[in-house]
């Protein structure tokens, strides 16, 4: 599950800062991020991998059959 999420947010990556400057970027308020540009695009990294591996939990939680589901046992 991580594994195609890291690859997705990759390529989300790649997407959204060729045609955006990390440098270039302003908070909601209009005043601009003082970040270092590698440290934009790290947070944005971790951002899209999380929302990746989020989505790919939920796709595998939801694809889930209903035999599995109420086969389970649960021991206390």
């Amino acid at each position: 599950m991580l594994w195609p999420a890291f690859l997705a947010a990759v390529v989300l990556e790649l997407a959204l800062f060729s045609v955006l400057d990390p440098a270039a970027l302003r908070w909601f308020g209009g005043g601009a991020i003082e970040l270092d540009p590698a440290a934009v695009y790290t947070l944005a990294f971790f951002v899209f991998w999380a929302a990746s591996a989020a989505a790919a939990g939920m796709t595998l939680l939801l694809s889930r059959s209903e035999h599995e589901i109420n086969s389970r046992t649960f021991r206390s």
